[in-house]
């Protein structure tokens, strides 16, 4: 048998749907996030995106509230839809994804569209 073509991901990926705006150096693209786990988040946007890249987002929440993510690294993109991990996120910051993540779960109805 072959290697397996996925990795096995330490963390559970959450379904979410809402928007983002990306920044890569002067280039700005605006996308959805489609789902997200504590340290990544897959997306689709505007601007396509190459591995390696790094990114800043801002999130916005289906209650409005906003998180922002000063450093985050694309790891792997097809098409409009890439993939992208944190490097190093604020342990508040981290905190609040938890939260969120947990929040969305328990509350599967609050992020339907």
């Amino acid at each position: 048998m072959g290697p397996m073509p996925f990795s096995i991901r330490p963390f559970r990926r959450f379904p979410v749907h809402c928007s983002v705006s990306y920044n890569a150096g002067p280039f700005q693209g605006q996308g959805t996030v489609w789902n997200r786990s504590c340290t990544g988040w897959r997306l689709s946007g505007d601007l396509p995106m190459r591995p390696g890249k790094a990114l800043s987002l801002t999130v916005t929440l289906p209650n409005e509230q906003r998180i922002e993510v000063p450093e985050i690294v694309v790891r792997w993109s097809r098409g409009q839809e890439f993939a992208v991990e944190n490097l190093e996120i604020e342990t508040h910051t981290h905190a609040q994804i938890q939260h969120d993540v947990t929040r969305l779960v328990r509350e599967p109805g609050e992020n339907v569209l």
